[in-house]
């Protein structure tokens, strides 16, 4: 499976293996294999059914076995998702080790890299989630070469505009360049008066090149668009829900309180600190 950018087959791997972690159970791999598998009775199945994720620097691998058998998947160059086969004891599918039987081998590979595939599921595509925040925060060339800063969401002015979004999204006849000035003039901790008409097309530019909003057509009304009000509602919890909260509990300089995120961050702390320790008094 050839994937069109790097970045994106990385995203969409590490995703892939988070989805289908038990794609080595009994009950996949019978499917992977077409094979039943015997897990009671006299004769159980042979083997050990797992998954197994490893990593060779930055780059991961899952195998899943059926009896002498192992499946790999990786990615090749880091631009193809490659499925491989590898039979080590030809006999646990019937067939003899000449090599008059090497055709009905590959066969028996080929049919488990098909079968693996159309097993394997994944709960959405990482790729767009990766586009569509590059999109918000990347700068944009206009069609006049003009270039617009993208949109980095954790900027106390990006904040206001995307709360702005999310307010104003509920006109339901769209709002105007004197809105956005009444709102934002607030949240930024000035006057409305205090705001430029310039500072005001900067922003409606901004969020117009980033898709955010969109103009009305023949007027001088701008509406949030459906993606724009996702995007704003989404990114607008993250920081003050998330970010915000979390990094408030991880730097307080005071002594762990209730908070779970501080006591496991000083647990770990404390625990590569232990263990550097002991790689001192050891060497």
């Amino acid at each position: 499976m050839a994937l069109d950018r790097p970045l994106a087959g990385r995203i969409f791997f590490e995703q892939l293996i988070r989805d289908n972690i038990d794609i080595g159970r009994p009950d996949k791999v019978s499917i992977v294999f077409d094979r039943k598998i015997r897990l009671n009775g006299k004769n159980p199945t042979p083997g050990t059914f797992r998954t197994q994720v490893i990593t060779d620097g930055a780059c991961p691998y899952l195998y899943l076995y059926y009896k002498k058998t192992q499946v790999k998947q990786y990615l090749k160059e880091g631009r193809a998702l490659r499925t491989e086969t590898t039979l080590n004891q030809p006999r646990d599918f019937g067939i003899g080790k000449e090599l008059t039987n090497l055709a009905a081998m590959a066969e028996v590979g080929y049919t488990a890299n098909r079968r693996l595939l159309d097993a394997e599921c994944i709960s959405h595509d990482p790729a767009d989630g990766a586009a569509a925040l590059e999109a918000i925060t990347s700068p944009v060339i206009s069609t006049t070469c003009t270039r617009i800063p993208g949109m980095r969401f954790p900027d106390p002015r990006v904040q206001a505009l995307l709360g702005a979004c999310c307010a104003l999204a509920l006109r339901p006849a769209g709002f105007t360049s004197r809105d956005l000035r009444h709102y934002l003039g607030p949240q930024l901790g000035t006057t409305p008066e205090d705001m430029t008409s310039g500072q005001i097309s900067y922003d409606l530019r901004r969020l117009r090149a980033h898709q955010l909003i969109e103009r009305i057509p023949h007027s001088r009304t701008y509406q949030v668009t459906d993606d724009g009000l996702s995007i704003a509602l989404f990114l607008t919890r993250l920081t003050q829900r998330l970010l915000i909260p979390g990094l408030a509990q991880l730097t307080s300089p005071g002594p762990p309180g209730p908070s779970r995120l501080r006591l496991a961050d000083r647990a770990y702390r404390d625990a590569l600190t232990d263990l550097a320790r002991q790689a001192s008094l050891a060497a």
